[in-house]
Parts: structure tokens; C-alpha cells; sequence
């Protein structure tokens, strides 16, 4: 497990933003922040909840109260997208099982199961509107190829991103990589 320095450096970093930045938005001393960073202190209480705010994250995702790294489980998420291609929304309710299930043990999995969910529940609503649309355009007008392969295109982006993003979460990437269009699930 990382020192509490280290993490808040990388956030810091993964925001874009300078210790002033992050020592003028939390409204507190740049000294603290250096001193946190260098693990010189570790932030308690009023500090820690500025911090965080500044930030935009939960206490307990830079605290990782008993939280292990488990990369095959967040291989595994990823993967269970494509249940979709053997059962009914299975993108949504196997993704949202292991989520459920680990988002409290392993770190990054809450950050990167939302992302994944919100993204398969925009992607379910398009095909859903797509294969609607493809069946009402049938009966005026007989089978379009467009519709087709618009739906086998939306087939086809699932799949890649699932194991793009399969392959960089194995290698340690960044948690967050779908496109999120709207958030339901946080």
C-alpha cells in the first residue's frame, strides 16, 4: 500500500494541478501540502476533508481504509461486459455484480465500475433505439442496410473497448476510460 503522500501527489498530479493550485483551492498553507506530500504529516480531521474537496474525491478513496490492489478483478469487470453477447443486458447486471461485490475491497473498482455501467447503460439505450428504429423503418420501407450496420457498428465498439480496456487495466492504466456520456451511477 502506497504512503499517504504519494497518493495525494499522484491526485494532485492526475487533476492537473501545482501544490499552490491544490494549497489555494483547499484553502490552506502551501507548506502543509509540501509536508503532507513528503510525508512529513499526514493530514487529520478539517484538513484532510479540505483536501479531498479540493480535489473531488471521497476520504475514503485516498484513505483505502483496508482496500487491497486486485488487477484480475478489475480484468474480470471489464470483461463481463461482454455477457451481452450471450445474455440480455448482461453488460449491465454481471458488471454491476462484481462491482457490488468489490467495490468496498478493492481499490479503483468504485470509480471504475460506475464508469463502466454508465457507459453499457447509454451504449443499451442507443442499440435499443437503434433496433426500434431499424423495426418501425422495416414496416414502412423494408430492411435498411444503414440501420444494420449501424447496429453492427455499436457491436462492434462494445467489443473493442472491452478488451482495449481489458488489456490497459491488466497493465495498470488509469481506472476511469470509457466515454461517460451521462452519470447514473456514482
Amino acid at each position: 500500500m502506497k504512503e499517504f503522500g504519494q497518493k495525494l501527489k499522484e491526485l494532485r498530479k492526475k487533476k492537473g494541478l501545482s501544490q499552490e493550485e491544490l494549497a489555494d483551492a483547499a484553502k490552506i498553507n502551501l507548506r502543509t501540502i509540501q509536508r503532507i506530500e513528503n510525508n512529513e504529516n499526514i493530514p487529520r480531521g478539517k484538513t484532510l476533508g479540505l483536501i479531498c474537496e479540493a480535489l473531488e474525491i471521497n476520504i475514503e478513496d485516498i484513505l483505502d481504509y483496508g482496500k487491497k490492489e486486485d488487477r484480475k478483478y478489475l480484468v474480470y469487470l471489464h470483461l463481463s461486459v461482454l455477457a451481452f453477447l450471450v445474455i440480455p443486458l448482461g453488460n449491465i447486471i454481471l458488471p454491476l455484480i462484481l462491482w457490488l461485490s468489490g467495490k468496498d475491497r478493492i481499490i479503483g473498482l468504485k470509480e471504475t465500475g460506475a464508469n463502466i455501467l454508465n457507459f453499457q447503460i447509454f451504449w443499451t439505450i442507443l442499440l435499443g433505439l437503434a433496433i426500434i428504429g431499424h423495426i418501425s423503418i422495416i414496416f414502412r420501407y423494408g430492411i435498411r442496410l444503414e440501420f444494420l450496420y449501424f447496429i453492427v457498428f455499436l457491436y462492434v465498439v462494445n467489443i473493442m473497448l472491452s478488451i482495449i480496456f481489458t488489456f490497459k487495466s491488466g497493465y495498470g492504466r488509469p481506472a476511469k476510460m470509457y466515454p461517460t456520456i451521462f452519470r447514473l451511477v456514482k
